[in-house]
This record gives C-alpha cells, sequence and structure tokens, in this order.
C-alpha cells in the first residue's frame, strides 16, 4: 500500500494510503479523544469528540471516520476543536444519567470510596478495604470512630430506611488491618530529594506526611507537644479514641520514613524563616488551639474555661489530677458541637454533680453527632435550650452563677436555618461552680510572621493551599472556615492534606498546579425509585451502658462482629458507577471543561434491564453505537439494535426481548467496548481502577 505524508501539529507524519486520521495520529503520539471507534469494527463517526482542523477545509472533521490525503496538515487541538468537543461533550451529557460518584463519596471531605470499601467488606476482602481507604485516608481506625461522617447524611439508604454505617465499617476493617501480623503498607517511590518540614503533628500534618512520603520526598514533623496526634490525641477524650489504636496507626505513618520531632514550638524552639532555607518546602497544619469567646459579662474569671484548654488538660494530666477540682461541683457548657458534647461527657466522668449544657437552639439543631448527645443525655448532662449566656456572677472571685437568656427560634432564613431570638423579659439563672466556652475555635498565630491572615484568624491560601510565601502551604483548622458544616473536623483537614501534597509535588516538578472539582454527572432518586428495596434494618453497634460507662474512660463502643460488618456493608445500594474509573466520557468531560448541566431539560428514565448476566442500562447510553457493532461484526450476532426514533432512541433488543431471547453468548464484547458503563455484566459488589 503507497505511503503517504501528512503534518500532524507541524509534525511530519508518515501513513498508508486509506489510513485514517486517527491511526496515524495514535501511531506518532498524538491524543485525539474518541468514544465511537475500535479496531475491530468499521468506522462509525457518532460521538462527536474527535472532531480536529485540516487546513483549507471550512468544516472540523471526524478523525476517526476520516480518511487521510497525501499532503494533509491538521490540528488536534485547535481552538475551533476545542470548542466543538466541548460542546459535542455537553450534548452527550444532557440525556447521561447516573452517579458517576455515590452521594457518600461526594460529601465526603476526604473523598474517601465509601461504596468501595463497603462492597470489599461484604465480600470479607478486609485487606483489600483498607488498601482502597488508604488511597485517600491513612488513619481509617482512628478517624472511623471519631468523625461525624457527613457521608452517611447522604446516603441513599435513608430513603429505605436507614443510612449504611459507613464510618463503623471504616475502623472495623482498620482494626483487622491494623492488628493483624502484617498491616496494609503502601509502597513509597524512589527519593525525589526534596525535603518538606511539617509544622504540626495533628491529622493534617500526618495526613500530608504520608502522602509526601510515597510520592518519595523526604518528610519531617515539627510538633510541639510531647506526642504527635494533636486534636486527636489532646481534643478526643479517651472513650471516643483510645490512644493506642491512634499510636499504631502513627507507628505505621513513622515506619514509611517519616521523621517525627516532638516538644518542638514554633517561635520557641524553631522559626518559620529557618526552615523556608533549610527545606524545599514548608507546610503549615497547626490547627485552631484557642477556644472562641463566649462574648458575656464575666467570662474573664479564672473558673471560666476553653473546652480546647479542658480536654488538653484532661488529656494531659489524666483523670486523676482534674478529677480533683471539678468533683461535685456544678458546671454549665456552653455550645452545642462535638467539642461541647466531649466537655459535657468528660465532666460526668470527672465526677461532676450537675452538668448543664447551653446552647441557644433546639436540640434537633445541634451540629453534635446525634449518638453523642443521646449518649451524653443518657450518663446525666442536663440540657437546657434555648438559652444563651448574659453574664457569669462571681462572689470573692468564684463563679457562682450563670444567667440565661430565654430564647426562642424565628423565621428560617435563606439556608433554611431558624435565627435564635431573645424572648425580652424572660430569664433563667443557674447555680455553677465553673463555665467551659464550647463555641468555637481559633488559631494561634504565634511565629507566623509574614504570612497573611483572614479578619476570621485563619491562613490565607490560594486555591492549591499555598500562602503568600512562595514554597509555605497550609492546610486544615488553620485555613478553616467556620462557616463551612466541614469545619473543624478531621477528616475536612486530610482531604485538604492530600490535596496540598499534591499541589505541592507538582510545585516541585515545575508542573502547572490545577487543582480543581471533578465533573460529575449526579442522579436524583426519590423513594419511589427504591420502593421495592427490601427494609434491613441498620446493625446496632454494640456498646457499654451508661452506668458502667460514666465513671471511667473506657471505650464506649465494642465495634462490629464480621458477621454483623459484612451484613451491614451488604445494605449498601451500590448508587456509584461501577465503571467510573474507566469512563471516557467523564474523562473528557473533565478534560475539556465540559457542564454537564449546559443542556437542561428532563432526563430519560428508563430503568436497567437485568434479565441477563449482562446489565443495560440506556440511561448511561450515548448512542455511540460500539456495542452493537462489536456484535455484529466480530461476533456476527445482532442481539442489540438501535430502538426508536429521534430523542427517543435506546440502544436494546429489538422489541422488549431480553439478551438471552435475542441470541447473545455472553462474549462481554459490548461491556469491553463501553464507553460509559451503560452495559456491564453481574459480577462482584466493587469496582477496580
Amino acid at each position: 500500500m503507497s505511503e503517504i505524508t501528512i503534518y500532524i501539529n507541524g509534525k511530519e507524519c508518515k501513513g498508508t494510503k486509506e489510513q485514517l486520521i486517527l491511526s496515524i495520529a495514535i501511531e506518532n503520539g498524538f491524543e485525539i479523544p474518541v468514544m465511537c471507534h475500535d479496531d475491530r469494527v468499521k468506522p462509525y463517526g457518532s460521538c462527536g469528540v474527535c472532531l480536529v482542523e485540516v487546513e483549507d477545509l471550512p468544516r472540523l472533521v471526524r478523525a476517526c471516520s476520516t480518511i487521510a490525503t497525501d499532503g494533509m496538515k491538521i490540528l488536534t487541538h485547535s481552538e475551533r476543536a476545542i470548542k466543538n468537543r466541548k460542546a459535542a461533550l455537553e450534548l452527550l451529557l444532557s440525556d447521561h444519567d447516573g452517579d458517576c460518584r455515590p452521594p457518600c463519596a461526594r460529601a465526603c471531605p476526604g473523598e474517601t470510596d465509601c461504596q468501595g470499601y463497603s462492597g470489599l467488606i461484604a465480600l470479607g476482602k478486609y485487606k483489600e478495604a483498607v488498601a482502597l481507604i488508604k488511597e485517600k485516608l491513612p488513619l481509617p481506625a482512628s478517624i472511623g470512630r471519631v468523625c461525624p461522617h457527613p457521608c452517611e447524611d447522604k446516603c441513599r439508604r435513608e430513603l429505605v430506611e436507614e443510612s449504611v454505617s459507613l464510618a463503623s465499617l471504616k475502623y472495623f476493617a482498620a482494626d483487622k488491618d491494623l492488628f493483624s501480623d502484617e498491616p496494609y503498607r503502601p509502597e513509597v517511590a524512589r527519593s525525589t530529594g526534596k525535603k518538606i518540614a511539617i509544622i504540626g503533628g495533628g491529622p493534617g500534618g500526618l495526613a500530608a506526611a504520608y502522602f509526601l512520603r510515597i510520592k518519595g520526598h523526604d518528610v519531617t514533623i515539627f510538633e510541639g507537644f510531647e506526642k504527635m496526634g494533636g486534636m486527636l490525641r489532646y481534643g478526643i477524650p479517651e472513650y471516643r479514641l483510645p490512644k493506642e489504636i491512634l499510636d499504631r496507626e502513627i507507628a505505621l505513618i513513622e515506619d514509611l520514613g517519616v521523621t517525627m520531632k516532638n516538644n518542638i514550638w514554633l517561635s520557641k524552639d524553631v522559626m518559620l524563616e529557618q526552615l523556608r532555607k533549610d527545606f524545599s518546602a514548608v507546610l503549615i497544619a497547626i490547627g485552631a488551639w484557642a477556644s472562641s469567646s463566649i462574648r458575656c459579662e464575666g467570662e474573664e474569671l479564672d473558673d471560666v474555661y476553653g473546652g480546647i484548654d479542658f480536654l488538653l488538660d484532661v488529656a494531659q494530666n489524666g483523670k486523676t489530677v482534674t478529677e480533683q477540682t471539678f468533683k461535685g461541683k456544678s458546671v454549665a457548657i456552653v455550645g452545642g458541637g462535638n467539642v461541647a458534647m466531649d466537655c459535657c461527657r468528660t465532666l460526668i466522668r470527672l465526677g461532676a454533680g450537675r452538668v448543664y449544657n447551653i446552647y441557644r437552639r433546639t436540640r434537633n439543631e445541634m451540629p453534635a453527632e446525634e449518638i453523642e448527645i443521646v449518649e451524653a443525655d443518657e450518663e446525666g448532662v442536663i440540657f437546657k435550650t434555648l438559652t444563651n449566656p448574659l453574664e457569669i456572677i462571681a462572689q470573692d472571685g468564684k463563679v457562682t452563677q450563670i444567667r440565661l437568656q430565654i430564647m426562642e427560634l424565628g423565621e428560617p432564613d435563606d439556608s433554611g436555618r431558624r435565627a435564635p431570638i431573645p424572648i425580652v423579659g424572660k430569664e433563667e439563672i443557674l447555680d455553677v461552680d465553673a463555665v467551659f466556652a464550647a463555641i468555637g475555635q481559633k488559631t494561634v498565630p504565634d511565629g507566623l510572621d509574614g504570612i497573611k491572615f483572614t479578619k476570621g484568624g485563619t491562613l490565607v491560601v490560594d486555591e492549591n493551599y499555598q500562602t503568600n510565601l512562595s514554597g509555605v502551604f497550609a492546610v486544615g483548622d488553620a485555613v478553616g472556615d467556620a462557616a463551612n458544616d466541614n469545619a473543624f473536623i478531621a477528616i475536612a483537614a486530610i482531604g485538604d492534606a492530600r490535596k496540598a501534597a499534591d499541589a505541592m509535588d507538582k510545585f516541585f516538578k515545575d508542573e502547572q498546579i490545577v487543582l480543581k472539582k471533578p465533573v460529575l454527572v449526579e442522579k436524583t432518586v426519590t423513594k419511589d425509585d427504591v420502593a421495592d428495596i427490601e427494609k434491613v434494618s441498620r446493625a446496632k453497634m454494640p456498646h457499654l451502658t451508661p452506668e458502667a460507662r460514666k465513671w471511667n474512660f473506657n471505650q464506649v463502643n465494642y465495634g462490629f462482629s464480621e458477621e454483623a460488618a459484612q451484613k451491614e456493608a451488604a445494605r449498601c445500594l451500590d448508587c456509584g458507577c461501577h465503571d467510573y474509573f474507566n469512563c471516557k466520557l467523564i474523562k473528557y468531560a473533565d478534560e475539556y471543561n465540559a457542564d454537564s448541566k449546559k443542556f437542561g431539560g428532563e432526563k430519560h428514565k428508563r430503568g436497567q434491564d437485568s434479565r441477563h448476566e449482562i446489565v443495560l442500562n440506556p440511561d448511561k447510553c450515548v448512542l455511540c453505537g460500539l456495542c452493537m457493532r462489536v456484535c455484529e461484526e466480530v461476533e456476527d450476532i445482532s442481539a442489540l439494535g438501535l430502538v426508536g426514533r429521534g430523542f427517543d432512541t435506546v440502544m436494546l433488543p429489538a422489541i422488549g426481548r431480553s439478551l438471552s431471547s435475542a441470541g447473545c453468548n455472553n462474549c462481554g464484547k459490548c461491556v469491553e467496548v463501553c464507553p460509559t458503563g451503560a452495559i456491564l455484566k453481574k459480577e462482584t459488589r466493587y469496582y477496580v481502577k
């Protein structure tokens, strides 16, 4: 066959007569997006994403179906080609209905693959589950115990009865691995020679060290406290997170080759400027260790404590020392979050006589985890909701009372939340010996001279977590936004740390740093859509009774048994697409910044056909025709075809038949070539990248 010469993006390329532009481009190392092409079948040209520009031709041509001619000059990524590819992708997305990622994973600030590890646990594949979790989360046994699990709030199983216990499943699998003979260890890349200093050994700093180390960088963590762990160690009580668990997980990170230095305080023992000189980059992960003000008269008194300061004191000094201060005393804790509940429940364990919780909204509006509120109630905490401190009263310098304003909820604001409003003239006074402020946290800026701060006292960072100082990055509570629902939770700090590690890695390689939210298609599901799902109650976590737990700091929860964990994991509805990591449509949509909602209107909802070993989902189909053509041209079977006309066209067996009755031989070639996961084999309940 005679040879021809064409020019692709200015490069001379050899090909043969009758050869497609796409084939010559691939042979010469050029990438052109394509969804409807396979070398085993004839050109079809249906998807429109392989458009390229040819000199002297007024229209763009499809690289997958256009024969190259001698002397042709082609631009694969001209402005016009990119614009048209994006439009083609947006049209394909307009009737592509499904969940690229399950709502649980989308809601997780750490982006953990909840669906994936649930499926693996259901199969008893605990090692594989931990490996999948640790792609995003290096402290799963610890975080699984303390996370407020926003993932569960979005779990679609709630449309059936109750959400899947995702956090508990996470720490079940992590515990199995942690106490095994060979805990999971990720592969560490070859040394890059880059040295990174991390200031702060809390969840953000530890996670950043983990991800940076496995990329091959040398990492040193500088921590002011005696031990690593940050808020996980010094801000969360032992009964929620046993420190043996935390120690084991930290040891696994250290074993990767991370250097950990304790009792090193920024501005006292080490200076930021010196770290910048000694290291290739610096990451600040100092957390938020100062308690916010109650903003009422008398808060300067000696018997008024910051919630974080109190929990730190208990963690460092232990029960026997701190209980001497509070045993038999009446105390009031102001705040409705998890820190407030931790203070309440810790004071119960220290023998406080009366423990009041002061919160200006109702119990339903409390941001604390529901289980924390329930267990605090069981342990004897007295909830004084719809109250707000007006004054802390003292006698002879000692706190004796707290005066409260009685509140009511007003009309909902734009977000739907009802603001608390004072009821004029209505007050209440409680006799108390101490007051604890647990309404928020602030960053201590010591040693951060030269770094810009927001008006709210947090570090200013760009979209790549870099501060105004070159090579100085920051993550976690120190850059948190108190208005964000995920502010000041460990999984959010860990999610930021992983992204910052990626940004720092690119910084070292002088690559353009672009961290952007991926394009995802989200499906709307109602109760009617899951009406036929069998109701299975959520697994109940075995735990200590209130009487057995309120006098000590023993872990409250026992954890799931294997049988309970597998049964609970099997409740997962598998919402997310099993072919997500291989989906060409979403890959290209992300690459070309396509807007999945550009073309509005109602999407088809046909449901999937699972009568055969091969499952057909026309709602995900983009009518590329590959399945039909590979079936006809490679297998000489016509099990699939285009049914209907226009916008209502679908790729299915004719006249409503099943694949079995249409002659399907179950070869799976249609599954192989489908670019969107619209055709899948019935298989195990997890997917692999």
